[in-house]
């Protein structure tokens, strides 16, 4: 015997507000944001990700790969914009 209490507008809708939640990402904090100012200090003045990574581990007991510095540095506005003009400068060179 079907359920006459069936309401299909209804039922679509409850699952599309759990498929938003489920889809919504998750941000977390990273452990190098407490260091923010100064990686960005030190990769401005020419530290590679290398050199950030071995700071790390030397002054702050954080082991952490040249790679997640990398990636990390390049989610920040002040380091993407310095990024975009050097490289505006790199072709302006070049022609």
């Amino acid at each position: 015997m079907p359920n006459h209490d069936f309401d299909p507008h209804k039922e679509l809708a409850e699952v599309k507000s759990l498929r938003t939640v489920q889809r919504r990402k998750r941000f977390r904090k990273s452990k190098l944001d407490r260091y923010r100012a100064e990686l960005v200090a030190m990769y401005r003045t020419g530290a590679s990700s290398q050199d950030l990574a071995t700071w790390l581990r030397m002054k702050h007991r954080m082991k952490v790969h040249r790679s997640s510095i990398a990636r990390y540095l390049r989610t920040l506005p002040e380091v993407v914009a310095k990024m975009t003009k050097s490289s505006a400068e790199n072709t302006e060179k070049e022609i």
